[in-house]
């Protein structure tokens, strides 16, 4: 298995390419701001050939680059539906401007073939599964996917902007909830066992296990009580 990830833009919102090997076929989450030429980058370096974009919520640091990345390759991007609306317009998603000079960057709007996502799906990719599941909290339409046991390989969780190395996603943008995200958290992170690898929206890689330990609002949920004010939260 052959996972590439760097951090990208103005928000260090983490891009994965994801195959079975070097010079296979691949998928990509979250092209965010600034994450095309590093798309470019990894695809030349591993030899390898996009099939899909999937995104784990439509906010525009995790969608930024949907658009030439999916024109420059002629692949479709996966969104869940109640997220899709994000892609054309980003500054309704974060209920305020996020500032004329950025928003020139950018090319808003869809591609040219968008597929929708639903929770419990099993997306079959470039020769892997995805385990599609529907977490929102953080947007209405976030969604995680996970990567079975793989031989001497641990199963993967591309956790969005859930769950972080110690911390969650904030809750205070459109669409996001408090009581949803903790909930989301109760019924698809803490049944994972403990040696999954977490792959987040931003910041380093974790456990399960490390953040069923450690993690302060995973820790509250998992004791039932979860008033989620254990530490602050990221993402954008």
């Amino acid at each position: 298995m052959l996972i590439a990830g760097f951090p990208a833009g103005a928000w260090g919102t983490n891009c994965y390419v994801v195959a079975p090997a070097a010079g296979e076929e691949c998928v990509i989450i979250d092209p965010g701001h600034q994450a095309a030429q590093g798309v470019e980058e990894t695809l030349k370096k591993h030899r390898l050939k996009p099939v899909a974009v999937v995104l784990t919520h439509g906010h525009i640091d995790h969608v930024a680059s949907v658009v030439p990345v999916c024109g420059a390759h002629d692949v479709p991007a996966w969104i869940h539906p109640e997220d899709r609306y994000m892609m054309s317009d980003p500054e309704k998603a974060l209920g305020r401007s996020i500032g004329m000079p950025l928003m020139g960057e950018l090319t808003v709007g869809e591609p040219d073939d968008v597929r929708e996502l639903s929770d419990g799906a099993t997306l079959k990719l470039a020769g892997m599964e995805f385990s599609v599941a529907h977490a929102p909290g953080h947007t209405k339409g976030s969604v995680t996917f996970r990567m079975p046991e793989l031989a001497d390989i641990p199963p993967v969780f591309f956790s969005g902007d859930l769950l972080f190395a110690g911390s969650i996603g904030r809750t205070d943008l459109p669409g996001g909830s408090h009581a949803e995200i903790l909930e989301s958290l109760g019924r698809v992170c803490l049944p994972l066992d403990d040696s999954t690898v977490v792959l987040s929206g931003h910041g380093p890689q974790t456990t399960i296990g490390r953040e069923r330990a450690t993690n302060p609002y995973l820790r509250e949920v998992a004791a039932g009580l979860g008033d989620g004010t254990a530490a602050p939260r990221r993402g954008m």
